[in-house]
């Protein structure tokens, strides 16, 4: 089973230029819109399907069936503005913005400038607990000095946080929408597109089940749609990060190793790829953010090699054992109030 990599000193040469350019060189950094043109048509299409079976079921029990792949299509649509936040798709820097606020805020529900600022953050320092907001303290905890002293509640959660992470995940469909409404409604003056589309999405979502379904089944639909949608998106960005190395403030890492050293991939083929949105290449993705996604799994290999050769730790293991180091991780944290217990 994998383990966390072993930190050596820094190589000498070890600097990031010398893999920039070779990936340059490659054509890696080009923009694939055509090809992300036809992805996002397929994805619009496939939903639209997905609206039409529901349509046509109507007012069933058995309707419940497609809001799984429903939910799998909504995570797709995330991808995509995960992608336009990141300048992936064309050169303009406005459609990306449509691009990104169509899918978050109109078809997801969920804020397009929120998810920027919080992902951003995380990109600029990864696993740093007081600058990204992914491991700071929450519901969750990453750290010893954050489990220390947590009570009632919270202290129930620290201990049994690793055996309850995949339930919670069912949750963050909804926190994801109710984190966006509080971010825009404290900026609402310079947000209202946001605010508007976001509306948009609740009335024609809502309408669109009750006219349908009876009253009970429009609410389990979009229950269990919004917790398959979670569980998929947050055991995408699971794996990435969590059991990584987590710098402190006196570490004084360039690019290179602040996003190798705390990021790990998933190993697989082209189904675990479009699962995972090509985030399973979190390595790639976190050097060279802009890539198009589509190659990231060309830059792999180079990306590896390169670290090899400078003598980077350089993690990349299955699906299964990402979760068990994640897990893992989470399970020791909370040792200390388990031995309070």
């Amino acid at each position: 089973m994998a383990q966390p990599p072993v930190l050596a000193p820094p190589a000498r040469g070890s600097d990031f230029s010398p893999l920039l350019r070779e990936i340059k060189s490659a054509g890696l950094l080009e923009r694939r819109t055509a090809a992300y043109a036809m992805a996002i048509g397929i994805n619009v299409a496939l939903m639209a399907l997905t609206w039409a079976g529901i349509a046509a079921i109507g007012a069933s029990w058995w309707v419940l069936l497609l809001a799984l792949p429903l939910g799998v299509l909504t995570t797709r649509a995330a991808f995509f503005g995960h992608d336009a936040g990141h300048q992936q798709i064309a050169s303009s820097r406005k459609l990306h913005d449509w691009i990104g606020m169509l899918h978050g805020n109109l078809v997801l529900g969920m804020s397009y400038a929120w998810w920027n600022d919080k992902h951003n953050r995380h990109h600029a320092n990864p696993n740093h607990t007081d600058k990204d907001p992914d491991v700071g303290e929450g519901v969750l905890v990453w750290t010893l000095e954050q489990a220390s002293g947590r009570k009632g509640l919270e202290g129930w959660l620290t201990r049994n946080q690793a055996r309850i992470f995949f339930p919670l995940l069912t949750l963050e469909g909804f926190n994801l929408k109710v984190s966006s409404i509080r971010f825009l409604l404290a900026r609402k003056r310079e947000q209202k597109v946001e605010l508007g589309l976001m509306a948009a999405h609740l009335v024609l979502y809502f309408t669109a089940l009750f006219l349908i379904l009876s009253p009970a089944q429009a609410l389990v639909f979009a229950l269990v749609h919004h917790m398959i949608f979670g569980l998929h998106l947050g055991s995408v960005f699971a794996p990435n990060h969590k059991g990584m190395e987590m710098p402190a403030d006196d570490v004084n890492w360039g690019h290179l190793e602040k996003q190798v050293l705390t990021s790990r991939n998933v190993n697989g083929g082209l189904v675990i790829d479009w699962m995972m949105g090509g985030l399973n290449y979190q390595i790639e993705h976190h050097l060279f953010p802009s890539m198009p996604r589509a190659n990231l799994r060309f830059a792999q290999p180079m990306v590896k090699a390169y670290c090899e050769k400078i003598g980077m730790p350089y993690l990349s293991t299955g699906l299964i054992d990402s979760y068990r180091m994640g897990l893992r991780h989470m399970h020791e944290v909370g040792a200390e109030l388990r031995a309070q217990a």
